[in-house]
This record gives C-alpha cells, sequence and structure tokens, in this order.
C-alpha cells in the first residue's frame, strides 16, 4: 500500500505542473478537494455506508481537512508557481524528518530513537542525489521553498492528529470522504473570493486531464490508503512515503517517458532502501541479536 501511494502522490507533482500553466493555484486545489470528495461520496453510496452524524466526527474531518489538504495543497501548489517541480519533490521528502520529531514529542507509543533519525536522514540524502544537487541551485524563490517546508510541517502534524480516527471507528473510505468535503467548504469560497470563477471555456483537454487525474487518483485513491496505513502502522511509517515518492517518479519517467537511469539514482535509491530498514528497525535488530 505504501508504494501504491507514492506513486499516486508521485503523480500529483507532475499534474499540479500542468494544471498551473492554466490555472490559479486555489482554484486547482479547490477543484482537486471537490471532485475527490464527489469521487469517495460515490464510493461510499456504492458501498452502502453511511456518513456519520456525530458533530465531533465531523468537527475532527475539519481539523484534518485543513492540516492535510487546506493548508499543504495551498502551500505546495503556489511553491509549484516559483520553483521546480524537483525541488519541490525534495523538500517534501522532509516530511518524515518533521514527523518523527512531532510524534515523538505528541504520541508515546511513537518515540523517536537514534537508529529512526538516522534512518530518516539517510533516506532524505537518498532523496537529493536521486533528484540531484542542481535541483537546489539557481534563482530560486526563498519564500516559495519555506511555503513547501511549511506545507511538510502541517503534513506531520496531520499524521499524528488523524489517529484518532481509529479510536473513533471510522471507515477508512468515509474519513478520506469527510475530509476532503470539509476542506472544499473552506476552499471554496477563498477561492471565489480571492481569485474569483475559473473561466472554463479557456482551460484545455490536458489541464482537465490533469486536474480530473489529480483529483480522482492523487487524492480520492490515495486517501483511502492512507488512512489505512495510518491506522495500521502510524504516522512515523506512514509519512515514510515522501522519501519513495521520488523513487516512483522517476521510475515512471524511466517506463513511460523512456528517461534513461544513472548510476547516482540507484545510489539514492540503495540509500532510500538503507533508511528505511532503519527506520523500521526489525532487519537491524536482528543483527544485533545474532551477534550477540
Amino acid at each position: 500500500m505504501l508504494i501504491t501511494l507514492s506513486v499516486l502522490w508521485g503523480g500529483s507533482f507532475f499534474f499540479v505542473g500542468v494544471a498551473v500553466t492554466d490555472l490559479p493555484p486555489l482554484t486547482i486545489v479547490t477543484l482537486r478537494v471537490g471532485i475527490a470528495a464527489i469521487t469517495l461520496w460515490c464510493i461510499v453510496l456504492v458501498m452502502g455506508l453511511r456518513p456519520p452524524k456525530s458533530l465531533e466526527v465531523w468537527a475532527a474531518f475539519l481539523g484534518m481537512g485543513l492540516l492535510n489538504n487546506v493548508i499543504p495543497f495551498a502551500l505546495i501548489v503556489w511553491g509549484q508557481t516559483q520553483i521546480a517541480s524537483g525541488l519541490a519533490s525534495i523538500l517534501n521528502a522532509a516530511t518524515p524528518i518533521f514527523t518523527v520529531v512531532v510524534a515523538s514529542m505528541l504520541l508515546p507509543d511513537e518515540r523517536a530513537t537514534p537508529l529512526k533519525i538516522v534512518g530518516v536522514m539517510i533516506g532524505f540524502i537518498g532523496v537529493v542525489m536521486m533528484i540531484g544537487l542542481p535541483a537546489i541551485d539557481g534563482d530560486n524563490s526563498l519564500l516559495a521553498q519555506v511555503a513547501i517546508i511549511a506545507a511538510t510541517l502541517s503534513y506531520a502534524f496531520a499524521g499524528v492528529y488523524g489517529r484518532r480516527f481509529k479510536a473513533m471507528a471510522v471507515n477508512p473510505i468515509i474519513t478520506a470522504a469527510g475530509q476532503v468535503t470539509a476542506s472544499a467548504l473552506v476552499l471554496a469560497p477563498i477561492a471565489l473570493a480571492v481569485e474569483g470563477p475559473p473561466d472554463i471555456t479557456e482551460i484545455n483537454t490536458g489541464t482537465w486531464g490533469a486536474i480530473f487525474g489529480l483529483a480522482v487518483l492523487s487524492t480520492a485513491v490515495a486517501y483511502v490508503l492512507y488512512f489505512k496505513i495510518l491506522a495500521s502502522a502510524g504516522a512515523t511509517n506512514l509519512l515514510l512515503v515522501t522519501l519513495l515518492v521520488p523513487v516512483s517518479a522517476i521510475l515512471l519517467g524511466s517506463l513511460l517517458l523512456n528517461e534513461t537511469l544513472e548510476v547516482v539514482h540507484f545510489v539514492g535509491m540503495a540509500l532510500i532502501a538503507l533508511g528505511l530498514s532503519a527506520i523500521d528497525g526489525r532487519l537491524w535488530r536482528r543483527r544485533v541479536t545474532a551477534k550477540a
């Protein structure tokens, strides 16, 4: 599920890169969560599930929507209007670093260990190697980079906040539908007030395809997996997906766009794999036990 999620979220940077050529940031984010909400509620109806009636649950959906959609989506989409998607991917890969810190402060069962911290840093170095140091160079907006970092911090708090839905016994599909619905209700009036209604006649087919890919695949389907993994594996393990997103993006480019894989890509992937194994810890603990 983690690998599938990394592929779906890896595609989001491509979809956003296409959409920003025709649409302003808040409009893209609103369409993303709005179409995703419609898609997910259709799935809920087909499955015969019932929406929750509790105000407490809907308040939790609103909190999750703000932390997991409204704040980070708006910051990332705006950031990508100023900086390249490669640099945005590198900055987004800092999410597990913040998650380890936030989860260790707020969740007693996800305390940071030296091995986890080392693993996250090794994985992050692997991401930088794969995407390339040149992505960090150049005339890039400092404010846009800070916006992407702020988005990753919001994701970290969202991963911790979302743990409450397991205790509430809310189905992951309903949780995903509820959070994007709350996000759409918050974003729609803001987008209309700031950017005005979009001129639909000026949007080309490629942009619509990117919007629907972003909404259905990178949001609706992705968040069903997100909440399933969060319930079973915890916030820290879930947000390791941001280390895998660049791997997915580069492998997809190789398979679908005939891009060439170089030695540095394989070295970066190996470092990410090493970092993930350190964060998981089981293989390392077995080696220590075997030596003892």
